[in-house]
């Protein structure tokens, strides 16, 4: 099977003090899952999934509201934005279907929410350009997670198991696909969301952006099929 082409090595280099103040407290995060996870990547993407479904909603909806106090335009950016929280909710879904949450990880879940939902909801008021920032720092990082479960799908320490219904209808994969495909297309998302939310916060800055790299990403356009 072909997969979606992803540069996995993009980093934003950390301009200023907000761009440091973004990178060092998505670093903070890292750590805080890496202790508690450790490999237990399935585990893993179900907690973060409920956290990364945030920042699309809470930056259409600000946006919104904006552009209709200023009654101006929004350039496509609450369609994206919603597009964003939607496909993240998705993985959500779909990683649920392979690693049941504990106890546990349903409270945090419940906790970590509300707590970064107030949060970034008061940091996309200050500053819409260090909140854009943050999410791209954390789709950097959740490209990488991505990338080491692969590897541990590769090494047979996590199971390749078939992909569920809900991941096959959402990406438009073929019957025979599995977890390993799933993955990759997530993958995938994950990236297109690191060079918007890092192309948003380099608009805000006032810096030279590509406007088609924040084009919504439709599922049928993350789908892969069998190699001619």
């Amino acid at each position: 099977m072909s997969a979606p082409l992803v540069d996995i090595s993009i980093h934003h280099k950390p301009r200023g003090a907000s761009d440091r103040i973004a990178y060092g407290f998505t670093k903070m995060l890292r750590f805080c899952a890496d202790t508690f996870f450790a490999k237990r990547y399935g585990h893993r993407a179900i907690v973060l999934e409920t956290v990364a479904a945030v920042p699309g909603m809470v930056g259409a909806t600000l946006t919104h509201l904006r552009c209709l106090r200023r009654m101006c335009d929004d350039k496509g950016w609450i369609r994206t934005l919603m597009d964003e929280a939607e496909n993240e909710r998705m993985h959500l879904m779909t990683f649920i279907e392979v690693a049941q949450p504990t106890l546990f990880e349903r409270f945090v879940i419940l906790a970590v929410q509300w707590v970064f939902y107030l949060a970034f909801f008061a940091l996309y008021l200050v500053s819409a350009r260090t909140a854009h920032r943050v999410v791209g720092y954390f789709e950097e990082e959740a490209v990488l997670s991505y990338t080491l479960y692969l590897d541990e799908i590769d090494q047979g320490r996590s199971a390749n198991v078939p992909a569920p219904l809900i991941a096959r209808r959402y990406w438009s994969l073929p019957e025979e696909a599995t977890l390993r495909d799933v993955v990759l297309v997530v993958r995938a998302d994950e990236a297109h969301h690191r060079d918007v939310n890092h192309g948003f916060a380099d608009e805000l800055a006032g810096l030279p952006v590509d406007e088609d790299a924040f084009a919504p990403s439709p599922p049928h356009e993350t789908g892969i099929r069998l190699a001619a």
